[in-house]
């Protein structure tokens, strides 16, 4: 038997290439499976089997989530634009029901107490044109004083006692012609 010690320094040196790389990978696998598990908020065992599988559950359970959602966002949508074509129809039957009623838009100014106003404006009903109309009003300087909204037959009536803001004075020609000119644009 004539054979002497080997050296196995040489095999060492190469298992440990692989050693390294197989270790890297399992450390890569745990550390995403570890993130898998934060992600899932229900997690029944702690093995790498049951994490998969928790998570396929946790992402099916998430998609019919989001057809359920779609298809109310798309209920909501079918519904809102139903309501936008109604209150258009039933604009344009104000519109109508105004003019066949005879009544047009008009502005009247006068003045009462010194430096206040009494102002009439009778225009047609649309969806947030008085709001607008107060806003215009308060932007260009008048400030309300007493203010009535009436609605009937298409058409609405504001009554309006004003004066200028910052003690302006606005002359009964000026009110009714800044007046117009807000009507045009609301």
């Amino acid at each position: 038997m004539g054979r002497g010690k080997t050296s196995y320094d040489d095999t060492v040196d190469y298992k440990s290439k692989n050693l390294h790389a197989e270790r890297r990978r399992r450390e890569k696998l745990s550390s995403r499976l570890l993130t898998l598990r934060a992600l899932v908020p229900i997690i029944t065992n702690m093995n790498k089997g049951t994490i998969i599988e928790d998570a396929i559950a946790y992402t099916q359970e998430l998609k019919k989530k989001v057809e359920v959602l779609t298809g109310m966002l798309q209920e909501m949508e079918v519904t809102s634009s139903e309501e936008e074509i109604t209150t258009r129809i039933n604009e344009i039957g104000a519109c109508e029901e105004m003019k066949r009623c005879g009544i047009k838009e008009d502005v009247q100014v006068t003045t009462i107490e010194g430096d206040k106003l009494w102002i009439k404006i009778i225009l047609e009903k649309k969806r947030g044109r008085f709001s607008r109309l107060m806003e215009k009003m308060s932007c260009f300087g008048l400030e309300l004083i007493d203010s009535n909204l009436t609605t009937s037959k298409g058409a609405m009536l504001v009554t309006a006692c004003v004066e200028g803001a910052l003690g302006e004075t606005f002359t009964v020609q000026q009110t009714k012609e800044l007046l117009l000119q807000i009507l045009k644009g609301i």
